[in-house]
């Protein structure tokens, strides 16, 4: 019979996802079958999942923590923000609907019933499920219909462990205040907390620990210290892939920040070359002019983030970086946007219509209702590397230029490039993880790349994380604490 705990925060990116990734290491190196599960997660950085769907990149990275294969049922209900108020929503791996914010709120009673029945069928293949909440039980008015905390914890019957974020200050007041504004029942459910997040001697919190822990009640888990290594696990917000504490590099890559950036995971492995410096590009200022290469990402919303593009000058700028003589590769919606147009004659975007593209490449993309969702082995053609990624596209580039693919995928290919090969785009996403790749294209940049075994640092930082939560927490108490299912 399995088990299941669930790890909800007192606000949001208090560090659950990391949490849940380090203890499904442990668990998993102690023998127990683990499996991550999150019911609803908002994220424009999805994974495709081995039975072909879309899942939360933390989720799937949850999964690799546990040794598992990322499938749907880790989280059914995916939101994918296309506006500042509405979502494309996914259900069980596949786009569900387009919605404001206000009918979604409506919606998720009848979204119940599907995540429930992938919890349980996750649950029949584990020993022990570990759920992440999203955001925070204390938004008490979203309580009625909640899929996401309190109301999925009520409908499983799993006990609650609450994370506070000591980094953000006042942590004693984001515990003790969720404890108090709780309704008796969701607070009852709570059954112990963590202090994440913690800098310096962690002795000088004793105190505060144990007055959290009379006033609440809940049992102390222990207090985490900062995790100084996070920055080399994928990114699930590009916010922390800007703030992460990365050596720079002679070799600049400049990457524009669009608003409804999508599947950035792109960049971890160039992040991690100590040759390159990444430097993300936000809104309202220019391309840095010293930049080699110019990366432009995929989007969630390609047409309305190329007008974007546009009204920050980026166009301009990259037209003077080409030039200059630099490079511009573009994924995904960036490969899009580098073409002559983007049709979209269904309204899969919006009005239904044509945009003009950057004209950097001689293709146009049609968009299409149906989405392209895969896990793709590939070679990169001019060196015969192996490559392996995914696609999660809408849509499909056709062109002159793309004669001069530079990716094969099987009996197909992917990519177009530039008479003169400083600008290129692809589909294929999480290319860079594969070192020979990698380590060709930025010889074509100039530099030679250093690091190698980029998988490899992923699993030792697992490693590490789980190591670092088994110092500081009471991890056989908190599997005690797991209820059976």
């Amino acid at each position: 019979m399995a088990r299941a705990i669930m790890i909800q925060g007192a606000g949001s990116n208090v560090g659950k996802s990391l949490i849940v990734a380090g203890l499904a290491r442990a668990f998993a190196r102690r023998g127990l079958n683990v499996a991550p599960f999150k019911p609803q997660n908002m994220s424009n950085n999805a994974a495709v999942t081995a039975d072909g769907g879309e899942i939360g990149r933390a989720q799937a990275l949850q999964a690799r923590a546990a040794g598992r294969e990322p499938v749907v049922d880790m989280n059914p209900v995916l939101l994918k923000p296309e506006t500042d108020t509405g979502a494309q929503v996914i259900v069980q791996g596949r786009r569900f609907a387009t919605l404001k914010a206000r009918d979604y709120a409506q919606l998720k009673d009848m979204l119940l019933p599907a995540v429930m029945q992938s919890f349980t069928r996750l649950a029949a293949s584990a020993d022990l499920v570990l759920i992440e909440g999203a955001g925070s039980p204390a938004e008490i008015n979203l309580r009625a219909g909640d899929i996401a905390n309190m109301g999925f914890a009520e409908a499983a019957q799993v006990p609650v462990v609450l994370v506070g974020d000591i980094d953000r200050g006042g942590v004693i007041a984001q515990l003790v205040g969720t404890n108090a504004i709780l309704p008796a029942a969701d607070r009852d459910r709570i059954r112990g907390f963590i202090v994440n997040k913690f800098r310096g001697d962690v002795s000088l919190f004793a105190e505060g620990e144990a007055e959290i822990a009379r006033r609440t009640g809940w049992d102390a888990l222990g207090v985490v210290p900062w995790f100084a290594e996070a920055w080399r696990l994928p990114a699930e917000d590009v916010m922390d892939l800007a703030r992460a504490p990365r050596p720079g590099g002679m070799l600049k890559v400049a990457v524009t920040r669009l608003n409804r950036i999508a599947n950035f995971d792109d960049l971890d492995p160039l992040a991690a070359e100590p040759g390159v410096t990444i430097e993300i590009v936000e809104p309202g200022r220019a391309l840095p002019g010293d930049a080699t290469l110019v990366l432009i990402p995929g989007s969630k919303s390609t047409i309305a983030d190329l007008a974007d593009f546009r009204r920050n000058g980026w166009d301009i700028d990259l037209a003077a970086h080409l030039r200059r003589g630099g490079h511009v590769l573009g994924i995904c919606g960036g490969y899009q946007m580098l073409g002559q147009a983007i049709e979209d004659p269904d309204g899969v975007e919006g009005a239904p219509g044509t945009a003009p593209g950057l004209g950097l490449l001689d293709v146009t993309t049609r968009l299409e209702p149906a989405k392209t969702l895969a896990l793709t082995a590939a070679r990169y053609l001019p060196t015969g590397a192996a490559v392996t990624g995914y696609e999660i596209h809408l849509g499909q580039t056709e062109g002159p230029d793309r004669a001069r693919a530079w990716l094969g995928l099987g009996p197909r290919t992917d990519g177009a490039a530039s008479p003169d090969g400083r600008v290129m785009g692809c589909y294929l996403h999480g290319l860079f993880a594969a070192d020979a790749f990698r380590h060709a294209y930025l010889a074509r940049l100039g530099m030679p790349a250093s690091a190698s075994g980029y998988d490899e640092g992923v699993e030792a930082t697992l490693d590490a994380l789980a190591t670092h939560l088994e110092a500081h927490l009471d991890v056989d108490r908190l599997l005690a604490l797991a209820a059976a299912i």
